[in-house]
Formats: C-alpha cells, sequence, structure tokens
C-alpha cells in the first residue's frame, strides 16, 4: 500500500495512491503523522477496506507534497553505510570521512519541512559551491521502540520512502559535525509516497539509482548496507526511546557528486531524481 499527502480545494489530505495514479482520501486522520501515531488493528482494516474502492481524484488533479510534510523530530542518518561509498568519500577527504566501519556512524538532520516530489531546493550560492545528492532508503517507524531486539525491528517499521539527504560538502567537511552542512532549508526531500511495510520483503532488498539531468550517478541495492536496519534500529533504541514516526535515512551506494575524478556538484537548473524499487522516484530541481 502507498500511502501520500496532497493538496485538493486548499485542503490538506492524506490518501492511498494506487498503481493507476487513483487516489482514494482517508477521512479517519488529519495528517500523516496522526494516521501512524494513532492506527491501531483495526484502523488498518479500515485501509485495506479503503484501497478496494474507487479512485476519488487522481494525481493530475492534486498538488503531491512529502508524505510526512512536518516530521516530529530531526532526520536520524546513517554515514558511510555502503562499502564503496566509505571509499568515495575518504579519498575525497580522509580528515571528515575516516571510518573503521567497526561501529555505525549517526548523525541528525534538522527539518523544518521536507521537500516533495517536484519540490525545488534552493543552491544556496552564497552559502556553498559543493550541493550534492544521496538517495537513501527511508525507514519510518510505526511502533515506540526502546531497547528492541535485533530479531524483533521488522515489527516496528511502518513504511519506506525515498529520501535525497542533500549536503552542502564544504560546510561539512569545515565544521567538525555534519549537522549544518547537512541541514539547510530544503535539504530534505522525501516521498512520493510511504510504502507500507508489508508491502516490501524484509530486510528490504530493493534496487536504489539517482540520476542527474538523466545521467546515471548512483546504483546500488538496499541489501548492501554496512549496518542493517535491525542493528541500526535495535542499537538506537538502547537506552534511546525511538518516538512512532521517527525518520531512520539509511546511508547512500557510490555515485554521489563528491566522489567523482573531477566532482560535479550541483548547480542551477540541475534536476535529480532518486528512485527506489517498489516505492517510487523522487524528482527535484536547483533553483
Amino acid at each position: 500500500m502507498k500511502l501520500i499527502t496532497y493538496i485538493k480545494d486548499n485542503s490538506e489530505n492524506i490518501g492511498i495512491l494506487k498503481d493507476d495514479g487513483g487516489i482514494v482520501r482517508i477521512p479517519s486522520y488529519p495528517d500523516m503523522n496522526n494516521l501512524i501515531e494513532s492506527i491501531d488493528e483495526k484502523g488498518w482494516e479500515e485501509l485495506r477496506a479503503l484501497e478496494k474502492k474507487s479512485a476519488e481524484t487522481c494525481l493530475s488533479e492534486v498538488r503531491l507534497l512529502s508524505p510526512i510534510p512536518h516530521p516530529r523530530q530531526d532526520i536520524l542518518c546513517l554515514g558511510l553505510n555502503y562499502t564503496d561509498h566509505a571509499k568515495e568519500a575518504k579519498q575525497y577527504s580522509t580528515d571528515a570521512f575516516s571510518s573503521d566501519k567497526a561501529k555505525a556512524i549517526y548523525f541528525s538532520k534538522r527539518v523544518n519541512e521536507c521537500l516533495p516530489d517536484g519540490g525545488t531546493i534552493s543552491a544556496f550560492e552564497k552559502l556553498t559551491q559543493r550541493l550534492d545528492y544521496e538517495v537513501e532508503l527511508a525507514v519510518i517507524l510505526g511502533k515506540d521502540a526502546f531497547n528492541v531486539k535485533a530479531e524483533d525491528v521488522k515489527d516496528y517499521i511502518f513504511g519506506y520512502s525515498v529520501f535525497n539527504d542533500m549536503s552542502a560538502r564544504d560546510l561539512q567537511t569545515e565544521h567538525k559535525q555534519w549537522y549544518f552542512g547537512k541541514s539547510l532549508d530544503g535539504f530534505c526531500p522525501m516521498g512520493p509516497c510511504i510504502t507500507t511495510a508489508d508491502s516490501v520483503s524484509y530486510p528490504p532488498a530493493l534496487k536504489i539509482t539517482s540520476t542527474v539531468n538523466g545521467q546515471l550517478r548512483q546504483n546500488g541495492n538496499t541489501n548492501m548496507f554496512i549496518h542493517d536496519i535491525d542493528e541500526v534500529v535495535s542499537e538506537l533504541s538502547q537506552g534511546m526511546t525511538l518516538k512512532k514516526g521517527t525518520i531512520i535515512a539509511t546511508g547512500t551506494p557510490k555515485g554521489v557528486a563528491m566522489g567523482m575524478e573531477k566532482p560535479e556538484f550541483l548547480k542551477k537548473g540541475d534536476v535529480i531524481v532518486c528512485e527506489i524499487e517498489a516505492i517510487g522516484k523522487l524528482t527535484n530541481t536547483i533553483v
């Protein structure tokens, strides 16, 4: 099941996206945060019944938002979680990206608003000359997680989305930690939907790619994680409560701009398409 947030007739709604682009509105919850936080088994039964109904509108008649436009908390992120990306990052800056991979690298990303599919990202030309992209699988939790065993993590996952971990590499490497260079406004595109956990085999082994102006840049699979979802959620939940709706960006495969022999950082007019199998495409333009 694919869940979306959209605007129709100046009203924000959530809905179920059908394969043909039709949308069935979900009337029982005011927004996606509320659905994730309050849905129970009866609620899931209602969604499954709604999914079988005829579409009330379609994508061409609405304005699509990010599925979670305003997350309750900052995004939790994994750094250097694909082996080949760790190598290309270290080549770019050994000081900033050195890792022995024994332990996961965690950082957070400030988010005022998640940009939707079709949203525009500021070039921030006065702040950065090294604007970069990172396609990532976003994992969204559906239950509060505290001291969770690795073998139980799958029961805590609500769904998945496509995430673009936009980065200002010069800001990222100039500072001792990555928060500022990862957190400028618009640096959290996510969408186009949430694919619910029951729609994807676990652990997810999904093709993950990015293109810039039609040129393939990243091409990997989510089965290539160094630190998998079970390990990450279990470890983070030891002594720290991960609330329902928590978004975890799981890292990116090789092929980012900083990893190129002659880095081609993003500039105004560039179009980035991040795509993950079973979820969809997230397209954003630099302005």
